[in-house]
């Protein structure tokens, strides 16, 4: 029985499940979108909402406790240089949980798991970068020749 017992032990051993934690953490920091199973995800949740809370706070001492759970460098530096600046003025409910239906192989409940700020979709807001520019089919190579005359013309 599970009475009284608040986190969901994932049928793992704690060391197993703390491991599994800080790398599914360090890989939603670095790729602000994940796909796991929806008790991961709730777990997931649990776990690095303090982290981004805490790294609102930039200080030595705060880095090092964010690094002492998520173990990894790069995942630290993304989260205390990218993604704080973006989620400082929220006041909690740093990720989204997207449930996409049932695997194929057993049948798991499968499920998004993002950062808020994050989604471009959902936001609305594309990168002018990725907007492909249209041309027009007859498009009048007369241009670059005025102005060569219009050149000459001043230097004259």
């Amino acid at each position: 029985m599970r009475h009284n017992r608040t986190i969901n032990h994932l049928g793992r051993k704690s060391g197993h499940r703390k491991s599994m934690l800080a790398n599914m953490a360090c890989s939603l920091i670095l790729h602000k979108r994940i796909e796991t199973t929806v008790a991961k995800a709730k777990a997931l949740r649990e776990y690095v909402e303090p982290l981004i809370t805490k790294s609102k706070d930039d200080s030595t001492h705060s880095r090092r406790t964010v690094f002492a759970y998520l173990k990894q460098k790069e995942a630290v530096t993304e989260l205390f240089r990218n993604v704080a600046p973006k989620i400082a003025d929220r006041p909690g409910g740093y990720t989204r949980i997207i449930k996409t239906g049932f695997r194929q192989g057993d049948a798991a409940d499968m499920a998004f798991i993002e950062l808020v700020d994050f989604n471009d979709a959902a936001l609305g807001t594309k990168d002018a970068s990725n907007k492909k520019t249209s041309t027009r089919r007859s498009r009048k190579k007369t241009a670059a020749p005025k102005e060569a005359e219009n050149t000459e013309a001043k230097s004259e």
